[in-house]
């Protein structure tokens, strides 16, 4: 499971700096990656973007496990 948590993580951290590079370069990483221009999308696209959000998803009872063990200091 920690390894697929850590896949998790690495498609997570993908999608944020894909939209980090929206935001501030308009530059589609993905897209460019994908063969698709931006603001396109492909089949190959589409399959990265559904599984950044599905690990974003399945990232969510892991915060909460490091919520609930967090010790104020």
């Amino acid at each position: 499971m920690r390894s697929l948590n850590a896949l998790f993580l690495l498609l997570v951290i993908v999608g944020g700096v894909n939209w980090l590079l929206v935001g501030v370069a308009q530059f589609d990483l993905v897209a460019a990656i994908t063969g698709a221009t931006f603001g396109e999308t492909n089949t190959l696209s589409s399959i990265v973007y559904v599984l950044v959000g599905i690990a974003a998803i399945a990232l969510v009872p892991v915060l909460g496990r490091w919520v609930m063990n967090r010790t104020d200091a």
